[in-house]
């Protein structure tokens, strides 16, 4: 009965918002998630950065239909008070009900079939050419061949830890494992780490870890006062080395990229034999230690040296081209400081993300992250549904007077290399305070 129930106020929810006490809002029910955290599937950041709120929407990117039921035993009796959904907020609910109902969430194509075929291919291909082939020109094929396999397999490994792209839930486990930690070494159990932080603090600088590669890059001159990362909890200083590195940040980006995997290698390894819970361990090392056996016995085939260095750095550069992506879809979108908000999902994920237009035969090349902006609004949805549904968020964006950014592969480049020049001739300006730093935000970073 309606006068039964029991509520609390917006201000005392936001009193629940650290490890031990931690309430969430849903629909306008308050649950207690201060123990469910440790076990939750996307592990805890993504609970505390949006702690003490009312997640809705986020929820609803994020959880299939059947997770409510497992809400029931969290709930704590209480109610928002005043608790009130925006407009925009409204019609993304509506359509992820319609999508839903259109079946859209589960019809996944052969996507994952077709990737794994390709990658399979293609690594009987690398072998032939490494293990049969004297031409050091077939070597060079093979090693752009195996940039090109991991790309493809880094497709797969994401799209299986956003959904199920397997028959059950252990197959799908086991793809991750082979499509990330063995054949490209780098640990799933990292990129769910940082990935899922990513999405629900799209474009924090202080809370969203793709964006903190300080001592190199800084997309915003807001990293000048040597912001603390809520991510990693650790300041993040921009002291005289930083300063130097960011002031030809614009030049040396696309060198950067091409041996950009080395970090993801060290974070890799810093992460699973660190003191932080990591699920699945055991099964991580493993696979990295299968990634470990096979690349450096493939390259002992291989005649000399130089050639085998040629081999390591063309395969590298030929997937700097994913790394560079990546960094096209945020580098040069807006970017805020501060955790994210339950209350203008919608808006944060349209705002700190930018689309790259291209024709439909080459989604196969993008792995469907070229939706960008599709894909953080809904990101269960399987890639191959994303170019479909584009019609329908660009006309909501239109609606709601968001911005809906999609550009050429080309001018996405322009604009990133555009942001990161920006920023280098600030840090180039040993004078500058943060008043003036904060001016400079306003006008050049924001749109």
């Amino acid at each position: 009965m309606e006068g039964k129930k029991e509520y609390i106020t917006a201000e005392e929810l936001k009193k629940h918002n650290k490890p031990g006490d931690l309430w969430i809002s849903i629909q306008g029910k308050v649950y207690n998630v201060s123990d469910w955290a440790k076990e939750h599937p996307g592990g805890e950041i993504p609970l505390l950065n949006l702690a003490g709120q009312d997640v809705t929407d986020a929820f609803i990117a994020y959880h299939p239909g059947t997770a409510w039921k497992y809400l029931d035993k969290l709930f704590t009796g209480y109610y928002l008070q005043d608790f009130q959904v925006s407009d925009v907020s409204k019609d993304y609910r509506r359509l992820v009900t319609e999508f839903s109902k259109m079946g859209m969430f589960e019809t996944k194509g052969h996507v994952a079939f077709c990737s794994l075929a390709s990658v399979a291919v293609m690594f009987a291909i690398v072998l032939y050419g490494v293990l049969r082939c004297d031409s050091v020109w077939a070597h060079l094929g093979a090693a752009m061949v195996l940039g090109m396999l991991w790309i493809q397999s880094t497709y797969v490994g994401h799209d299986s830890g956003h959904y199920q792209v397997m028959s059950s839930r252990g197959y799908n486990r086991l793809a991750q494992i082979i499509t990330g930690n063995c054949l490209t070494g780098i640990s799933i159990a990292w990129w769910k780490w940082t990935h899922n932080a990513h999405h629900i603090a799209c474009n924090s600088l202080d809370y969203d870890p793709d964006l903190q590669h300080i001592p190199f890059f800084a997309v915003s001159s807001r990293f000048f006062n040597s912001l603390t990362s809520c991510f990693y909890g650790r300041k993040l200083n921009f002291d005289p080395l930083a300063r130097f590195l960011i002031s030809y940040q614009h030049l040396t980006f696309y060198p950067v990229m091409c041996v950009a995997r080395v970090n993801l290698y060290l974070q890799t390894l810093l992460l699973l034999f660190s003191n932080r819970k990591v699920p699945d361990r055991a099964f991580n090392i493993m696979g990295i230690l299968v990634f470990w056996t096979w690349l450096p016995l493939l390259l002992s085939y291989l005649p000399n040296w130089p050639e085998r260095f040629m081999f390591v750095l063309t395969s590298f550069a030929v997937t700097s081209i994913q790394h560079i992506q990546f960094c096209l879809n945020h580098f040069s979108a807006n970017v805020y400081v501060g955790p994210p908000n339950g209350n203008d999902w919608f808006e944060k994920q349209t705002s700190g993300t930018l689309d790259i237009a291209c024709s439909s035969w080459m989604d196969w090349f993008f792995g469907g992250l070229q939706f960008q902006l599709e894909h953080h609004l809904f990101p269960r949805l399987p890639r191959c549904q994303l170019r479909k549904v584009s019609p329908v968020v660009k006309d909501l964006c239109k609606k709601h007077n968001l911005p809906y950014r999609s550009l050429s592969f080309w001018d996405a480049n322009v604009s990133t290399i555009k942001t990161l020049r920006t920023a280098a001739m600030q840090a180039r300006d040993v004078s500058n305070t943060a008043p003036k730093n904060l001016l400079w935000e306003a006008v050049n970073t924001h749109g």
